[in-house]
Parts: C-alpha cells; sequence; structure tokens
C-alpha cells in the first residue's frame, strides 16, 4: 500500500515522458487559485495567499470538471463511431443501388438500339412479308419484347427513385456524423487546453506552495485510508458473525455470489492493469481512463459493459455501500462522473484522472453515488 500511497500524491509531478499533456487537473486547481497571489504583495487587509483548505476545494472542484469533461467525450466519440459505421453502410448501399440503376440504363439502350436498327417500320414489313408463319412468329417476338422493354423501364424507374432515396439518407447521415465530428473536435480541444494552461501554470509554482498543497492531500490521504480500514473491519466482524451463527444455531451458511467467477476474472485483469498510465479516453492496452478501465475489465469476464460512466450505472443490479461485494462497480459524485471495481476491504482499483496511474485506492477518497453488480 505504500507504493499507492506514494502515487497518490502524484497530482504534484512535473517530470516524464507524459508531462506536456500527463498533467493533473489538480495541478491546473492549485496554480489558478496560488498565482493569484503569487508576483505582488497583497493589498492592505486582504490575505496573502488563499488558506490550504480553499486551495484543496479548488483542486476537487477541477479533478471533478475534468472527468465531467472526459466522460462528455468519451459519449461523444461513441456516438460519432455508430454514426460513422451508419454512414459507412449507407453509402455501400447507394453504391449498389447505383450499380443496379446503372444495369438497368444499359438496357433500356440496347432497347433503344434495336427501335433505332428497325427504323420504326414494323407496320410496313408485317404487310409486304411474304411467309404467314413468319409474319406470325415475327408478331409474336414483337409483343414479347415491347412486354420486356415496358418492364425494363418500370424497373428503371424504381431503381432511380430507390437510389435517390438512399442518397439522401446517407447525405442525412453524413450531415450528422460531421456534426458530431466538429462536437467531438471542440471536445478533445477543450480538455487539451486545460492540460496546456496546466503546464504554463505549473511552471509558475514554488517549491513551498507545492509543498503546502501536498501536506493537505497526504493528510487527506490518510483520512481515508482509516476509514477504509475500518469499512474492512466492519466487513471482517460481518463476516465472523456469519460464520459464528452456522457453527453454534445451526444458521444457513452464506452463499456464494451467483457468477462469482465473473467478478473475480474482472478483479484480475484490473490487478493487471497497476501502473498503466491514466489517458483521458483510452480503453486499453495501454492506458486507461476511470470507465475504460471497468469496461475492459469486464470485457475480459465475458460481460460487456457500456462505454460512460453515465450509462455504466445502469447495467445491473443496484447495491448499497454496505452491500458491497468485490467485482461490484461504485461509483461517485452526483454526477456520476467517476468509477472504479470494488475489490474489498474497502478499496478498489480505478483508473483516477490525468498525471496518475491506474491504482488501488480506498473507496473513501470520494463521496458515494451508487454500487453496480453488472453480471
Amino acid at each position: 500500500m505504500a507504493t499507492h500511497r506514494k502515487a497518490r500524491t502524484a497530482i504534484l509531478g512535473s517530470s516524464g515522458p507524459r508531462a506536456a499533456v500527463g498533467l493533473t487537473t489538480a495541478a491546473l486547481a492549485t496554480v489558478t487559485l496560488l498565482a493569484e497571489s503569487a508576483g505582488a504583495a497583497p493589498a492592505p487587509g486582504k490575505p496573502a495567499q488563499p488558506s490550504v483548505a480553499a486551495v484543496q476545494a479548488k483542486v476537487d472542484a477541477l479533478l471533478h470538471q475534468a472527468e465531467v469533461a472526459t466522460e462528455h467525450y468519451n459519449g461523444t466519440k461513441e456516438k460519432t463511431d455508430r454514426q460513422s459505421a451508419t454512414v459507412n453502410k449507407l453509402l455501400a448501399q447507394a453504391a449498389r443501388k447505383t450499380q443496379a440503376l446503372n444495369e438497368s440504363r444499359r438496357v433500356l439502350g440496347m432497347y433503344a438500339a434495336a427501335q433505332y436498327r428497325d427504323g420504326g417500320d414494323t407496320a410496313s414489313r408485317y404487310l409486304f412479308s411474304a411467309d404467314p408463319q413468319a409474319l406470325l412468329d415475327q408478331v409474336h417476338l414483337t409483343g414479347v419484347m415491347a412486354e420486356r422493354q415496358k418492364g425494363a423501364v418500370a424497373t428503371f424507374r424504381v431503381q432511380q427513385a430507390d437510389a435517390a432515396r438512399q442518397r439522401m439518407a446517407a447525405a442525412g447521415s453524413l450531415a450528422a456524423l460531421t456534426a458530431q465530428q466538429a462536437e467531438l473536435k471542440a471536445a478533445k480541444a477543450a480538455v487539451q487546453r486545460k492540460l496546456g494552461a496546466a503546464q504554463h501554470l505549473l511552471n509558475s509554482l514554488t517549491a513551498q506552495e507545492k509543498a503546502r498543497l501536498a501536506a493537505l492531500r497526504a493528510r487527506q490521504e490518510a483520512e481515508a485510508e482509516a476509514k477504509a480500514k475500518a469499512l474492512a473491519a466492519k466487513e471482517e466482524a460481518a463476516r465472523e458473525a456469519a460464520a459464528e451463527a452456522v457453527a453454534t444455531k445451526g444458521a444457513d451458511a452464506p452463499t456464494t455470489p451467483v457468477n462469482s467467477s465473473v467478478a473475480e476474472q474482472a478483479i484480475a485483469f484490473a490487478h493487471q492493469q497497476l501502473g498503466k498510465p491514466y489517458v483521458w479516453g483510452a480503453t486499453g492496452p495501454d492506458s486507461f481512463d476511470c470507465s475504460g478501465l471497468t469496461q475492459a475489465a469486464y470485457k475480459a469476464a465475458g460481460v460487456s459493459l457500456p462505454r460512460t460512466t453515465y450509462d455504466q450505472v445502469d447495467v445491473g443490479t443496484r447495491v448499497s455501500e454496505a452491500n458491497l461485494q468485490p467485482g461490484d462497480l461504485i461509483f461517485f459524485y452526483s454526477d456520476v462522473s467517476h468509477v472504479g471495481l470494488y475489490i474489498g476491504g474497502g478499496e478498489m482499483i480505478h483508473a483516477p484522472h490525468t498525471g496518475t496511474v491506474v491504482k488501488i485506492a480506498p473507496i473513501t477518497e470520494m463521496p458515494f453515488y451508487a454500487g453496480v453488480r453488472p453480471y
């Protein structure tokens, strides 16, 4: 756990191969507040700098905002990908309709060429025919050809209308895709602007300012660890009480959750990802964001989850914080902007935010919203 506690203090890190974009939103919050008082003497009657509590409050607010923005990006990207697949399908259908239309046009051209060669004087040829049987045969053949030509014209008109409708559908779908791509581009640019501003402002922090925030973060993490240990002790006490009831009163033994092996597989996958970097919008295999990690973990266990936290929270069965079991998904904040995978003992595996890595952390670090058993 010492390694994970160290990892959780990484919000102040500013080096490494991902420094250009691997900055924490916490750093952005810190410098936004601290830079207001840096570089100039405070006005009379005003505090020299914001309190540590105020800094931390802003840090937490911006961390939250960053995750909300990331989940919005994830949802938009998912819609864009689906729309792109729809456009490709419609364009392929339009191409097939156009090919059929061109074939009908070719057949009509053949009939037109035949009429041109005959000169359109079929009646006079019938009149001057010396062979009555040949005349009858020719009359029959002309009737057959006329029916075929009539059918070819009807087919052409139907295919012409189908091709026009298909082209209109493809054009409408393409317009929707273009709008979604613009929204996706804007969402991506917004995140990149925040990270760029964080890099610029982080360089202006003094060592003292970094130390103040790091010290507060360390104290808060220690409090979260203590709460997690209390929760773990409560779980253990409940298990011991159940076991004692079985031994002394003949009560029913606790049952193993249905499909517990599914949860075990998801947890095993999550353990294998420990230490991989958080990257917003990532779904693996080399990096993850929070919902990307939980989606990938359950995919490894044979369970398909939606992409975003907003959709994952509606999958499976809701469970309370008191009834969490290993493998449950835990959602945080009232707007459901963060998710982790519960592993028992008051701890979870999650991908926290930019600048950190996939790690084990107490579930008490953030405000609990809901638990979900997705299997």
